[in-house]
């Protein structure tokens, strides 16, 4: 059986202590309050104090929970409202479309699926919740480095592999079909991540019109593109999609 880590235990612990009771508390009552001496206590929030989840009042010298901790608890929350908010939107999507509907995040520069429709047919599929994505190649990708700061920051900054031979890695190229992303609402992918595949994808944004998302389908390029071009009905069921869920999640306007 393994054993666990004394010290992430101590972590943990003065977290869970700092979460209740006083708002803000002293060395002393800490390490009091743990059963742990001074300087092991003293140790530990100065780390924790680096990593941004606790912080000290430069006054009092007593320490409280940190943002980076509000941050970490926010992300948690927003990932399942957004999920919670989008799955009747995205079952509604699958039955209309006929293809597979994904909805992502961005986590580690690529997107994290968080939540994934098969295909209304009767085929072999695999559940790729919990599956990563390119930044630079997918729809999904393409909507959230378009709308989302962070997430245009990382996917320059990461290495843009060619999968296909129509995948857009050159930094200004890429750019390009963002800025293309933006004035149209909504992204795409033509096989330039997988041989045969194509998807669109649009962004999903909450009260506060910052973008947390992206939904999209993915299909066969014969049934997505068929002649070559975007089913254009499809392009407006996924911008609906992600409207919906927008408006579900407080968006007042997009």
């Amino acid at each position: 059986m393994a054993r666990n880590i004394q010290s992430l235990e101590r972590a943990a612990a003065m977290l869970r202590l700092l979460a209740g009771g006083e708002r803000r508390l002293g060395l002393s009552d800490i390490a009091s309050a743990l059963g742990l001496a001074k300087g092991t206590a003293h140790g530990i929030l100065r780390t924790l104090q680096q990593e941004g989840f606790v912080e000290q009042d430069p006054a009092s010298g007593r320490y409280q929970l940190g943002a980076e901790l509000l941050r970490l608890g926010n992300s948690y929350l927003d990932v399942h409202e957004l999920r919670a908010r989008a799955l009747v939107w995205t079952d509604d999507l699958a039955r209309s479309s006929g293809e597979s509907v994904y909805l992502g995040v961005l986590h580690q520069q690529g997107v994290l699926i968080v939540h994934h429709v098969f295909r209304p047919d009767d085929s072999r599929q695999v559940l790729e919740v919990g599956a990563m994505q390119p930044l630079h190649s997918t729809a999904l990708g393409k909507v959230l480095a378009a709308y989302d700061p962070v997430a245009h920051s990382e996917a320059l900054e990461a290495e843009r592999i060619a999968f296909t031979d129509r995948t857009a890695c050159d930094a200004a190229a890429f750019e390009s079909v963002l800025d293309v992303t933006r004035a149209r609402g909504y992204a795409t992918d033509v096989e330039e991540t997988w041989e045969g595949i194509a998807s669109v994808a649009a962004p999903i944004h909450d009260r506060r019109r910052m973008p947390v998302g992206a939904v999209g389908v993915t299909g066969a390029v014969e049934r997505v593109c068929p002649g070559g071009e975007l089913r254009t009905e499809l392009i407006a069921a996924v911008r609906d999609c992600a409207r919906a869920v927008s408006r579900d999640l407080g968006a007042s306007r997009f």
